[in-house]
């Protein structure tokens, strides 16, 4: 069963208006937050996690006990300098660690949210963390950083509050979801659904949890984060624990031997519905949808300097996509760099161990901080 944890949360003293048309009422944001912040504010740093991520961005996860999902990037004297920085982590609203959302109570009926909660979007997402800010004190910040959704979320701060952040990250990412991006999803959700303990979405009532579901929207999504050269490299064709195929259909390669590994520790701590939740907000992203189409018009006014980091073996949001980015911001007059890294590894390289990331992060942090 999926852990009970006390997550640090607060409820907002404001609603939150949701794109949709519905308002979430004060609702509760879980968070973190590492270092001090400077008496003139200037030192704060917004990280935004990715799909299946969450606020303890370089603390201990007190479900797995796994180092924080970014503690390669986030701590002392690393990139993000906790020793420099102060530094912000917020699960997002629709996800399953604290904030708001369909595992969260009702809290007027004090029954799960379940599939009752409002269907959100990136934006609404960015809304409800400006609002923490605010509760926070923060103002002007020195940066907004993210990989993947975490990009997405970084790149609609930015275009929503133009004025707010010195600098901008966005990593291994795009400006809106493409029907491939979109297909992968509605696999994964169809698997969830179709799992007879999903209960219509109201499994937690029902005593149960749509684990096997789940599991495989996990695996179908986890081949997506990853290369054909890194899988070859990885695992080849090589059995798992035998010497000849068993001839049935039981994992005898040891990268479906992986895949199972990946779902079954995945549902451990993740909510099915907030996949659900978190993946259409993905589906529905496009950030020049709002401008006729024109993405350089998002970004209009935007006096905030932009890194975009891309991965050579990235095929889930390829360089690409970080180039249509560049490009939209170079027509609307922003300060824009791409720098594309090469990586065996897929979409999953930001998380791993990359010197090369660690150091573009540094310098254009740096850089930043040195700029007037």
């Amino acid at each position: 069963m999926l852990a009970t944890v006390a997550h640090h949360q607060i409820r907002l003293s404001c609603d939150v208006p949701l794109d949709g048309g519905q308002v979430l009422r004060r609702p509760r944001i879980a968070f973190r937050t590492y270092g001090r912040l400077a008496a003139d504010g200037g030192n704060a740093i917004l990280v935004f996690h990715a799909l299946t991520g969450d606020q303890y961005v370089a603390s201990d996860h007190p479900v797995t006990g796994k180092p924080g999902w970014w503690h390669r990037v986030v701590g002392p004297g690393r990139p993000v300098d906790t020793d420099r920085h102060f530094v912000i982590c917020a699960n997002v609203i629709g996800g399953c660690m604290g904030s708001e959302g369909p595992a969260l109570d009702h809290p007027v009926t004090g029954e799960p949210w379940a599939i009752d909660f409002p269907v959100v979007t990136i934006a609404d997402m960015v809304r409800a963390q400006v609002a923490l800010l605010d509760e926070l004190g923060v103002g002007r910040l020195l940066a907004v950083i993210g990989g993947s959704m975490g990009g997405m979320l970084a790149l609609q701060f930015a275009a929503d509050h133009p004025d707010r952040a010195r600098a901008v990250i966005a990593i291994a990412t795009a400006a809106r979801h493409s029907a491939q991006n979109i297909a992968f999803h509605e696999v994964g959700r169809q698997a969830i659904m179709a799992d007879p303990d999903w209960c219509q979405g109201r499994f937690l009532a029902c005593g149960r949890r749509p684990t096997k579901g789940l599991a495989v929207a996990r695996m179908a999504a986890h081949i997506t984060y990853l290369s054909e050269a890194g899988l070859t490299e990885r695992f080849g064709r090589r059995l798992q624990g035998r010497d000849r195929p068993s001839f049935g259909f039981d994992a005898d390669f040891q990268v479906e031997s992986y895949l199972r590994h990946q779902g079954m520790t995945f549902v451990e701590r993740f909510d099915a519905n907030s996949y659900l939740y978190i993946t259409r907000a993905m589906d529905y992203f496009d950030l020049g949808e709002r401008h006729g189409g024109r993405l350089a018009d998002a970004f209009r006014g935007s006096r905030a300097r932009f890194a975009l980091v891309s991965f050579d073996s990235d095929w889930l949001y390829p360089t690409a996509e970080a180039r249509r980015i560049v490009q939209a911001l170079v027509a609307a007059g922003a300060h824009a760099s791409l720098v594309e890294l090469s990586s065996p590894h897929g979409h999953d390289s930001f998380l791993l161990d990359m010197p090369e990331l660690n150091r573009v992060i540094d310098g254009f942090l740096r850089a930043t901080e040195r700029a007037p």
